[in-house]
Formats: structure tokens, sequence, C-alpha cells
């Protein structure tokens, strides 16, 4: 299964592609996508830039699924709104593609890349350049990007015999439920 993970941003969006088969993952490519061709002030001509990004990584690199960070709510609201919308375009220009779209927090994704939740970026590079085998550090957004394709290659594989075992069906809060009239 090929994976694009998304670390979405306003002015720099990261991107990391694995394939997976097994516990084996193998790194395809990684990145970033910037907005600074658009005028600061100019929010829809960045939005249009990463959706046009996401749709332009999907036709090259043809990804089964996709894992995207979910936003936290930071001190500044502004910036939070700011990201919410980043990270909508992603989401839309990914649905857009017909992939199927997981969602991860920040903390999940450090749990399930260096088994705690309050690693640092350095400590998030090294593990993702470790469990990819690459020659060098990633840079911070694509390894943020590249530990969300690992945290769904993980998870993904989990979820999917549960799946088997027991269908669940995503409710209106984004939750899973029991298909049985659970």
């Amino acid at each position: 299964m090929r994976i694009l993970g998304i670390d979405p941003g306003l002015q720099v969006t990261g991107f990391g592609v694995i394939d997976t088969e097994g516990s084996a993952l193998a790194y395809v490519a990684s990145g970033v996508i910037k907005t600074s061709a658009a005028p600061v002030g100019d929010l829809p001509a960045r939005l249009k830039l990463l959706f046009e990004g996401i749709r332009e990584l999907h036709a090259r690199y043809r990804p089964d699924a996709a894992s995207v960070e979910i936003v936290f709510v930071n001190v500044n609201p502004q910036a939070t709104l700011l990201l919410g919308q980043a990270r909508g375009a992603c989401v839309t220009a990914l649905v857009a593609c017909d992939l199927a779209v997981a969602e991860y927090t920040a903390l999940q994704m450090k749990r399930a890349i260096t088994g705690h939740g309050h690693a640092t970026k350095a400590q998030i590079q090294e593990m993702v350049r470790r469990l990819l085998n690459l020659p060098a550090i990633p840079r911070q957004d694509a390894a943020d990007a590249l530990g969300l394709a690992i945290t769904h290659a993980h998870a993904g594989a989990s979820l999917a015999r549960l799946e088997a075992a027991h269908p669940l069906k995503r409710t209106t809060s984004g939750m899973y439920r029991g298909g049985r009239g659970h």
C-alpha cells in the first residue's frame, strides 16, 4: 500500500510518501509545498496553491490512502483558523482525488514514531530517518508528514483487522462505532 502523509501549514505544507507491505516500510518521496508564490495577505491564492500541490502529488505518486495531522488549538486563535483553512484545502484535495483520509493528532504520531507523546522535532526526524533507513535527516515538515504516513501504516493495518472482525460505522461526530446496532 502507498500512503501519502500531509503535515498542513499555510506557508509550508510537508508531504511524505511511503510504501508498506506488512510491517515493512519503504521511503518513496518527501518534501514541501510552499505558498510563497502568492502574496502573504492573499489567503484564497495560498489555499489554491495547496489544493493544486496536493493534486499534483496524487498524480505523481498515486497513493492508495492519505493521513493528515489534526489541527491543534493554538494560543493564537487567528493562527489556528488560518491553519484550519490550510488543512481544509489539503483534505478537500485528497478527497477530490478519491483517497481515503485518516486523521491523527501530533500526539498520536509522536507516540507511534518515538514511543512517547512529548518527542521533540529532532527526535521525530531521527526516528523517521531510522524507520525508513534514510541516509540523512529529513527537514521538519517532511519528517512530520512521513511520521503521519508511518503512523497510518501501523494504525491502518490494525484498523483493517478490526474492521474485518467487526464492521465499524463512522458517526457524525467522526467517531467509529459498531455497525450491528451497537
